[in-house]
């Protein structure tokens, strides 16, 4: 890649990559020194900066806070077997950031802002990139609307921010989930498609529940008749039927998750069928009672792949098969962490060496 962006850097006076204990990493609560940012104003993108990892001055007043325009993505970097770094599949968040963009009528982001503003603030922290097994660097570049003025319309200045975290493994254990039916996550027209803010907030007070409850997560369902499998949390659904892949087709009320189209690509890859349509609850109930649904499984870049080892619906919970007896999940993950980490060929193009 070809730097066009002129990006101004200012080191912070210490770096606490020193006293951060690496035993000891919760998702999302430690972050590197640094930081890219930079502003949307008169119709372009400007201020391009690496600056030390702290709060932003911002209004009181700006529409983000006000009317939600704020979206994000996740994306990893990895520490690679020859001691380089990597970022995986940057192209297809930086793909995903704009159609998101898109929908909560923002700004899009130039190509060279998203994947520069990676580069430069991995190469400024890059002894922040973890070389523990099944660790990584995890990226969140987020942009939000900043007009100081209150009133309902899509905003004419925006801030986008790319930070960095070094990240153990989401999930330590398989999920005991639950099927939801009563709140809804997104419904046709709206935007369930998109990585915006909101549809995190909403599935707050579900989640909260469920896990009052003893689960670890939720499945979503479908808004208009809570009959159609949609997503878990912040991963989408996959099912091992018959030997099969069966997974949510992508709607606007789904997510286009890039771990999920990485897991369909390398299951065809490795000779596994793969269908992708519509999922009812019965369908899975009926299967697990049978025996013919042997595995079930989340998928994200948090998450990565999670095995789910209960589902409860209305009440009643389904014990799933031994996740240590689960073949084809297990193996399809292996190769993505062979993959990610430099220790295969990486056949696809999908690692963007920084």
């Amino acid at each position: 890649m070809i730097d066009t962006l002129t990006i101004k850097t200012t080191k912070a006076g210490h770096s606490r990559l020193a006293e951060t204990d690496y035993t000891d990493l919760p998702f999302g609560k430690v972050f590197t020194d640094h930081m890219f940012v930079a502003d949307y104003e008169d119709g372009e993108w400007k201020n391009f900066e690496i600056l030390p990892y702290g709060p932003i001055p911002m209004s009181p007043a700006i529409s983000a806070l006000h009317y939600g325009q704020a979206i994000f993505e996740g994306l990893k970097a990895y520490k690679q077997a020859d001691g380089g770094v990597s970022v995986f599949r940057a192209d297809k968040n930086f793909a995903r950031f704009n159609k998101s963009a898109t929908r909560m009528a923002m700004a899009n982001i130039p190509e060279e802002v998203f994947m520069q503003g990676i580069a430069a603030l991995i190469d400024i922290d890059k002894a922040w990139v973890p070389a523990e097994e099944n660790y990584s660097l995890y990226l969140r570049p987020v942009m939000f609307a900043t007009d100081p003025v209150l009133g309902v319309r899509p905003s004419s200045t925006y801030k986008f921010v790319i930070l960095a975290n070094p990240s153990a493994p989401y999930y330590s254990k398989p999920l005991k989930v639950k099927i939801e039916t009563h709140y809804t996550r997104s419904a046709e027209g709206g935007v369930g498609a998109a990585k915006t803010a909101g549809n995190y907030s909403r599935a707050m007070l579900p989640t909260v529940e469920a896990q009052a409850e003893g689960f670890d997560q939720l499945i979503w369902t479908d808004a208009k008749e809570h009959k159609y499998l949609e997503e878990s949390g912040a991963a989408n659904l996959m099912f091992v039927i018959n030997g099969k892949i069966v997974t949510p087709e992508v709607r606007e009320t789904i997510l286009d998750g890039v771990t999920r189209d990485t897991i369909i690509l390398l299951a065809k890859s490795m000779g596994t069928e793969v269908e992708e349509r519509r999922v009812s609850i019965q369908e899975v109930l009926d299967n697990i009672e049978n025996g013919s649904l042997t595995e079930a499984f989340a998928v994200g870049t948090a998450a990565t792949v999670t095995q789910i080892s209960e589902l409860t619906y209305e009440g009643k919970t389904y014990q799933l098969t031994d996740p240590a007896t689960r073949t084809v999940s297990t193996g399809i993950a292996k190769k993505l962490n062979d993959i990610r980490y430099g220790i295969t060929a990486d056949e696809f193009g999908w690692n963007w060496s920084i």
